[in-house]
């Protein structure tokens, strides 16, 4: 079992930046691969990017490459959302999703454990 506690959103103006952390208590985080979600007001929750478990390899969304990245530091059993240069259309709540195979997959079916989600809201 993996329990997160995800933090770091906000409010921020169009070209701002957030930097969004998730904390996983549990099994060995190491174990796991991360992915970031976000599901804006009225959509469905869509797939942002993902980590591989060494944090070596990175797959992202065509909406956010570019101006996302993603990081994690098994050390501190963290995922990080590094998210530049906002737009509007960004805003969302945001959730960081995790499972134990170590290979992309953008369906969040796919994702065993999640985090409570964090509001970030980009004004115009």
């Amino acid at each position: 079992q993996v329990q997160f506690v995800e933090s770091g959103g906000g409010s921020v103006p169009t070209g701002g930046s957030l930097r969004l952390s998730c904390v996983a208590s549990g099994r060995t985080f190491s174990s796991y691969s991360s992915a970031w979600f976000r599901q804006a007001p009225g959509k469905e929750r869509e797939f942002v990017g993902w980590v591989n478990r060494a944090g070596d390899i990175r797959n992202y969304a065509d909406s956010v490459k570019g101006r996302f990245t993603i990081s994690r530091d098994n050390a501190k059993n963290a995922v990080f959302l590094q998210m530049n240069n906002l737009k509007p259309e960004d805003t969302a709540v945001y959730y960081c999703a995790a499972r134990g195979l170590n290979y992309l997959d953008r369906n969040e079916a796919a994702y065993d454990y999640w985090g409570q989600g964090t509001q970030a809201t980009v004004s115009s």
